[in-house]
């Protein structure tokens, strides 16, 4: 599981220097494989293949693409006595370079190491090593040795436990390949429950998500098993909501707070009053008496802060709500999402069943082709992009994101039309677009800083800019632009004269 906080990682980070097993050199699996599609609601992304080897090895092999972005990986597998992992092998590459990964159990010592960490530890029968990268195969592994494990609950290395508990049930498939599956939560792996698919033997069936792995011939059923896998999960919101929040019957009055107010500065001793969730009054607590009936909440020797705001966020799910509410997070801004799962998660907290912050979402438009963005409402049109927009305006979202794949001689009419209906036009540049055309065709922010970059780039960069060149190209030129000579200056006045913003 550690393999999807590393795909994370891997699309953030820049490329290293390394020296990854060649592709040619990679396993291959046979015939008989179990092959997974890598898709999202967008389409297909990728496969990864699953097989026991005439040995006993268990192996695993996967190729990925992923907006420019190529992930090409094996994994060998040898289980212990125990039935856990004795020995993992892991070769390959990613954006980041060689995802070279190995873990072995000798003399009751366990010892791993990574592309980002190393490490041994006492070995202490039952323990499952949770690999940084590889394939799904090692997590399909993990997945079923938790489902077989006692209690359901399994050790982890580096360190931790993990624990299944059933979620819900579904029929998938047509005529002889129609099966009953089910969902598991997985909790301890990461700070929300991963939802996981069995068949009904206990065997890794799909795990579903902005990015799904799903079994070849199955993939019509990405969306249900994502509906209901969000809706299971979704039951558990109502109860947490009502166990954690109060509505004051009147103000609240906080008293003697170190508060931050002018937007610029803290002051201390301060006494701030809210009511019916709006800030009230802000200032020094000495001669203020609180309105009668307020709630008052002595606040001596702390900090209160206005909510915060989290300007990119992708909402994953039920769970991110409280998370983001205990960092102090009460208000976000989502660039791109399932749609359907913005819209009920919405909707849950309009009626108060779902912790979140207040959520302003955009529907994520891109093109089609091999680059296209996972999540994104796909146009092979104008019109088909023209009607997206209106869906989204017709569903509440507040705003589009246009992205690398878009076709660019559609970007002038689409954000017309955005901004008719009031939405926001946001996004990453098309493919072969330079910044100021985009801001001359109707953007009204720049989504990350390379792309504001792009306007300086040499035209191969810009003609591939939806793929692994938008992170290479900016970091092998932006040193020598010099931003108060063009073609940046003319940008940089432009933008502040329109007030375009930039999401870094």
């Amino acid at each position: 599981m550690r393999s999807l906080i590393a795909l994370i990682a891997l699309l953030l980070a820049g490329p290293v220097a390394a020296a990854p097993t060649p592709v040619a050199e990679l396993a291959k699996p046979p015939a008989d494989a179990q092959a997974f599609t890598i898709m999202s609601t967008a389409g297909k992304h990728g496969a990864s293949t699953r097989w026991t080897a005439p040995d006993g090895a268990r192996m695993g092999r996967e190729s990925l693409l992923l907006r420019g972005q190529v992930f090409e990986t094996d994994s060998v597998e040898r289980l212990g006595p125990d039935r856990m992992l004795q020995k993992v092998t892991i070769r390959g590459f990613t954006p980041n370079g060689d995802a070279a990964e190995s873990f072995a159990v000798e003399g009751g010592t366990a010892r791993w190491k990574s592309p980002v960490d190393g490490g041994a530890a006492p070995y202490r029968s039952p323990a499952m090593y949770i690999a940084f990268g590889g394939t799904m195969a090692l997590n399909a592994d993990f997945f079923e040795a938790l489902l077989a494990a006692p209690g359901r609950s399994l050790a982890l290395l580096p360190g931790g436990r993990a624990h299944a508990e059933p979620l819900t049930t579904l029929d998938v498939g047509e005529g002889p390949a129609k099966k009953t599956v089910a969902a598991w939560a997985i909790t301890g792996v990461f700070n929300t429950p991963v939802a996981v698919w069995a068949d009904d033997k206990g065997r890794f069936f799909a795990l579903i998500g902005g990015l799904s792995w799903i079994p070849a011939g199955y993939e019509a059923a990405q969306p249900l098993l994502q509906k209901a896998q969000d809706e299971a999960l979704a039951k558990r919101s109502p109860a947490l909501a009502k166990a954690l929040v109060r509505t004051p019957a009147g103000p609240v009055a906080f008293t003697h707070v170190r508060a931050f107010v002018g937007g610029d500065h803290f002051a201390p001793d301060q006494t701030v009053v809210v009511d019916k969730g709006l800030i009230t009054r802000v200032g020094p607590a000495a001669g203020f008496t609180p309105p009668g009936g307020a709630e008052v909440i002595d606040g001596a020797g702390e900090t209160l802060v206005p909510g915060l705001w989290d300007s990119h966020m992708h909402f994953g799910d039920d769970a991110a709500g409280p998370m983001l509410l205990s960092l102090g997070v009460t208000s976000a801004r989502d660039p791109g999402n399932v749609n359907a799962l913005t819209l009920a998660r919405a909707e849950r907290r309009a009626k108060g069943e779902l912790l979140s912050p207040r959520v302003y979402p955009s529907v994520l438009i891109d093109g089609k082709g091999p680059n296209t963005a996972q999540v994104a409402s796909v146009a092979t049109t104008r019109d088909e992009a023209l009607a997206i927009v209106r869906k989204a305006k017709a569903e509440g979202f507040v705003a589009i994101k246009l992205y690398g794949t878009f076709n660019p001689a559609w970007v002038k009419d689409t954000a017309a039309e955005a901004h008719r209906l009031g939405l926001h036009v946001h996004g990453h540049l098309p493919a072969g677009m330079r910044t100021a055309e985009a801001i001359a065709d109707g953007y009204d922010e720049i989504t990350h800083i390379y792309f504001v970059m792009m306007q300086a780039m040499p035209d191969s960069v810009v003609a591939k800019s939806n793929g692994i060149a938008r992170f290479e190209g900016p970091g092998r030129y932006a040193k020598d632009v010099d931003l108060n000579a063009e073609p940046m200056k003319s940008l940089i006045a432009t933008m502040a004269a329109k007030k375009i913003t930039v999401d870094p």
